[in-house]
């Protein structure tokens, strides 16, 4: 007669317990590499370089530093990283076998409600936690993204002084979020006296303007370009800056000297010479 299906699994059920040699065990169950735990055995506490970022060990007893954000992790220590981090593989080489970088496992920059920004949400949590520590306030993030500023010129245009046929550029850095509209302008006196303002490049043939990002984060350059230099280009040029929260502007000066017309009389050939 053919066994029943059901019989097999009501026989493991009538079965006594496996011995706990037999590589079973609970979940609950400390690993057996462990052994009991004994305090006093635990090495002297390290010097965390985060010191409410820690966590005992794997067998629950001893504590331990978890790595920061940029922290190593991994290798023969088995060091772990903290909260909401995870062990980045670093190149090879670059490290010892198996050593790995704690890194964000959410990417992107956040503003945080003090209305600074914070490289990754794993950068303003680690500032919260101190926060709470120095009892500064509740520290969240307002945002996904970099803070929102107004422009803020970094780096002026210098003023300079050259003569007429030469090459000269104007450079200017502006740091912003949103991205800032730059433009340049030269400034000049109407003949009623009122300041006017010229957007560049306009018909100038020997004027350039370039804007790009950087050299920084959320930062902005924009350089204009005269060449030649004419007598005519003399006068103030304006970087100016703008974005939904405000403007800027800083100032340069250009100053074209002509070169002289005077030429030192030629000497005369001597006549009979000896």
């Amino acid at each position: 007669m053919p066994r029943s299906p059901l019989l097999f699994p009501l026989l493991l059920l009538l079965l006594p317990p496996l011995a706990p040699g037999f590589g079973l065990r609970g979940t609950g169950d400390r690993r057996p590499e462990c052994g009991p735990c004994r305090p006093e055995r635990c090495p002297a506490p390290a010097h965390c370089p985060a010191p409410w970022i820690a966590a005992r060990d794997e067998c629950g007893c001893c504590m331990r530093c978890l790595g920061a954000d940029g922290a190593s992790c991994g290798g023969r220590a088995g060091a772990r990283c903290g909260p909401g981090l995870v062990c980045a593989s670093r190149a090879a080489g670059t490290a010892p076998e198996g050593t790995g970088l704690c890194v964000c496992a959410q990417r992107g920059a956040v503003c945080g409600s003090d209305g600074r920004s914070y490289p990754s949400v794993c950068a303003l949590r680690l500032r919260a936690r101190h926060a709470l520590r120095a009892h500064l306030g509740h520290l969240h993030k307002a945002r996904d993204g970099p803070c929102e500023f107004a422009p803020v010129v970094v780096i002026p245009p210098r003023s300079v002084h050259n003569a007429t046929g030469a090459q000269v550029y104007l450079s200017c850095e502006v740091r912003a979020v949103p991205s800032p509209v730059i433009t340049w302008r030269k400034v000049t006196q109407s003949p009623e006296g009122t300041q006017v303002l010229e957007d560049l490049p306009g018909d100038h043939v020997n004027i350039a303007v370039q804007v790009r990002g950087g050299p920084s984060d959320h930062e902005t350059t924009a350089w204009i370009l005269i060449s030649p230099l004419r007598k005519e280009d003399e006068g103030v040029y304006q970087c100016h800056s703008a974005n939904m929260l405000g403007e800027a502007q800083s100032r340069s000066t250009v100053t074209v000297t002509e070169p002289s017309r005077y030429q030192a009389p030629r000497l005369p050939a001597l006549e009979g010479r000896l």
